[in-house]
């Protein structure tokens, strides 16, 4: 009795640590329930109380340098993810509709895939229309930047970040167009609080 209970708790510990590796494999883009997500809250966070500007430096998926200084003067939309997290996927097009619709306005759209290699994020974005790049962070140097505003076990998340670099505003969890829109246009007008003028 005591030999299969051994057994079966060394079983359990060896699938927890060939899952534990995986965790940063390059995967396909088919969905997977493996992933832990926040509930769509939304916060805002007020003009003077926005902390340092964030810096980051990463190489996106098409194996190009991504750094904070280069988005400076604009806003701009972080997005965290990974290909098999299914609200990742369902938010995808959300994302792209908003990147094509604030081109031209001073807003720009940036990924940051957290578990996935290159070729996996260009799947990804080739089947989901995504024109915008994704830093691959498989290593966490860019998620740890955004340290206690982007959290690794909650994904996805999405954050703009003022023209100044600073997060105005963070939705942890699948995240509503409309809302994400709302947020983009208080960031646009330099405002704290969404609705203002």
């Amino acid at each position: 009795m005591i030999a299969r209970i051994l057994a079966a708790a060394t079983a359990l510990v060896i699938a927890g640590l060939l899952v534990g590796c995986t965790q940063g494999a390059d995967r396909s883009a088919e969905p997977s329930q493996n992933y832990v997500s926040g509930d769509g809250t939304v916060t805002e966070f007020p003009l003077g109380n926005r902390g340092d500007p964030i810096k980051f430096t990463g190489v996106t998926d098409a194996g190009e340098i991504a750094r904070s200084e280069d988005y400076l003067g604009d806003v701009l939309v972080v997005n965290f993810w990974y290909a098999t997290c299914p609200p990742c996927r369902l938010e995808a097009p959300w994302l792209e509709e908003l990147n094509q619709k604030y081109a031209a306005d001073g807003v720009q759209f940036l990924g940051v895939n957290i578990r996935d290699g290159a070729q996996t994020a260009q799947v990804f974005a080739e089947k989901f229309g995504i024109t915008y790049p994704s830093i691959i962070d498989s290593g966490g140097l860019v998620t740890l930047a955004f340290s206690g505003l982007a959290s690794p076990t909650a994904v996805p998340t999405t954050l703009v970040l003022d023209r100044d670099g600073t997060v105005a505003s963070r939705i942890v969890g699948l995240l509503e167009k409309s809302t994400l829109d709302a947020l983009i246009r208080t960031a646009l007008n330099g405002t704290g609080e969404a609705g203002a003028d």
